[in-house]
């Protein structure tokens, strides 16, 4: 591909670099203009202008493929260094600034049926720190999101450079409506077993954990947690739940959980850039949250 030379001393664009960088990771211009929730069309309009900028070819297109050139993977280097510093910067920044807000990124069913009923306890005992919530789950690249925290379950495997501390083990069992049950019991015989997306072998490792048979073949399948929970308050089946999720709606009889709960071997974790001890504020939510949990853990322990 021949450059149209517009060399000079002007640095470019942070705008350009940041987009060169996901394109030149993801080696895709669709894959970084979803990462970055632009169109493909202005991912491919930065490139060239970075390009016509620096007056060399950064990527080689053959057959709706994107190849880095040389000079493009030396480039790559740079813009990955220099939009590290960046961040590190950013972090002591906001880390100095009292009232900046707190940002971590949780899996959406934990957010809204155990985490948000639950943050008001959290402000009233530190109303100087302010928690701003974003509700994914998954992989979390801290370099490239504005996010200082992620709770997450051990699922995957995040790096050795991450700092991740335990706060509870995770425990599940089959909930329903109580209309489901007959003399006070659950007969899993026949019952529509309700699965979802991200956790479709729950049901599996229940099984194997309590030891309890299922015959049934009826499923229903649901793409999030929080559906197959709301499915299961509708009388529409069994569906599998964590121990933190349903506390609420056991208390206001919408669920019953007539096996208890079994441990499934994961473990969920509070994930962090940097260390705890650096910032009072993420110590603080992680002491919060462990003792937040616990309390929902013993809850049902003494029920």
């Amino acid at each position: 591909m021949e450059i149209k030379s517009q060399m000079s001393d002007r640095i470019p664009s942070l705008n350009a670099i940041r987009i060169f960088e996901v394109a030149a990771r993801h080696l895709s211009l669709v894959n970084a203009a979803q990462e970055l929730h632009v169109t493909h069309g202005a991912v491919s309009r930065q490139i060239i202008q970075l390009e016509e900028t620096l007056g060399v070819a950064l990527f080689e297109r053959r057959n709706r493929a994107i190849f880095l050139t040389r000079e493009g993977a030396a480039f790559k280097v740079t813009c990955g260094d220099v939009i590290n510093r960046l961040n590190i910067g950013i972090r002591h920044v906001r880390k100095a600034a009292p009232d900046q807000p707190l940002v971590l990124s949780c899996e959406a069913t934990i957010s809204m049926r155990w985490l948000i009923p639950r943050l008001n306890k959290f402000k009233a005992r530190f109303p100087s720190i302010n928690i701003h919530l974003f509700a994914e789950g998954g992989a979390i690249d801290f370099q490239h999101r504005h996010v200082d925290l992620a709770l997450r379950r051990n699922d995957f495997n995040w790096g050795a450079e991450i700092y991740a501390e335990p706060i509870a083990m995770e425990r599940v069992g089959p909930v329903c409506a109580p209309t489901l049950l007959k003399a006070g019991q659950l007969h899993l015989d026949h019952q529509c077993l309700l699965q979802t997306s991200s956790r479709s072998n729950a049901w599996q490792r229940w099984q194997i954990a309590s030891g309890v048979p299922i015959a049934t073949h009826l499923v229903g399948h649901y793409e999030h947690f929080y559906l197959s929970l709301e499915a299961a308050c509708a009388g529409l089946g069994v569906a599998i739940s964590s121990i933190y999720m349903i506390q609420d709606d056991i208390k206001s009889g919408r669920l019953v959980a007539p096996f208890g709960f079994q441990e499934d071997g994961s473990t969920y974790y509070l994930l962090s850039p940097v260390s705890f001890d650096e910032d009072h504020r993420r110590r603080k939510f992680l002491n919060w949250l462990c003792e937040e949990l616990d309390g929902t853990a013993l809850h049902f322990a003494h029920d």
